[in-house]
């Protein structure tokens, strides 16, 4: 299934989210640039897990590998994982934002990519290869949406067998799928050098999840104002 659009304004400018998109299209087209020299940009730039495990105990710089993994959110390995990975905070980021506010979504998008990078790299500690892309903060920002607007209705191309068909379905069903799936593929992935982070991905939604639950907690225990009279 691939979501085209969500019945589901904001009420402000997300420009968090499109500057976050305009950041890593910046960043891919100055890969492109670099020719041969893109795979030492990964190497350089990415997570390497088996250097942000070690950095973890005591092993390496803590400070550079955590750097890593904020610089690994804004790059990516080809167009269809670069456009992939936008589309989907196109079209959910947007919401995100506006429940959010600008600022805490940032932080959140970023505290998403964190947690899922490292994840990552927990699961595949002794792998060497570089893991590049926005795939575990925009996770996040899908697990969030999934807590916050389960029943807004998402235009999804659904593939019958020999065709294709645009129906309109709940979020939760369209998110959850897609968490499902990630859940399953990780559970039969053996791999443990490239290929997808599937990892990431469940870690980012959980913690997308949990947080917009947290947060929506704390705002539902918060007393209302109350006017006090002279």
């Amino acid at each position: 299934m691939i979501p085209l659009r969500d019945d589901n304004p904001s009420q402000r400018l997300p420009v968090v989210t499109y500057a976050l998109i305009a950041a890593n299209v910046a960043a891919f087209l100055y890969e492109q640039s670099l020719g041969p020299g893109m795979r030492p940009l990964f190497v350089h730039w990415g997570v390497v897990p088996y250097r942000v495990i070690a950095s973890l105990v005591g092993d390496g710089s803590l400070a550079a590998q955590m750097t890593t993994v904020f610089t690994s959110l804004f790059l990516h390995a080809g167009w269809l994982h670069l456009i992939g990975n936008l589309w989907y905070l196109w079209i959910f980021g947007d919401n995100v934002e506006d429940r959010l506010g600008h600022i805490a979504f940032l932080a959140f998008y970023l505290a998403s990519g964190v947690i899922a990078a490292i994840m990552h790299a927990a699961l595949v500690a002794d792998s060497v290869v570089p893991t590049v892309g926005a795939s575990g903060a925009i996770a996040g920002v899908l697990g969030a949406y999934a807590f916050a607007f389960p029943r807004a209705k998402v235009l999804t191309l659904v593939p019958l067998i020999v065709f294709f068909k645009v129906v309109s379905l709940p979020a939760m069903f369209v998110l959850g799928l897609w968490f499902v799936f990630q859940f399953i593929s990780g559970a039969l992935s053996t791999s443990s050098g490239g290929g997808v982070a599937w990892g990431a991905h469940i870690a980012g939604f959980m913690f997308g999840f949990a947080m917009m639950a947290i947060l929506a907690r704390r705002r539902a225990d918060r007393p209302n104002d109350v006017t006090m009279l002279p």
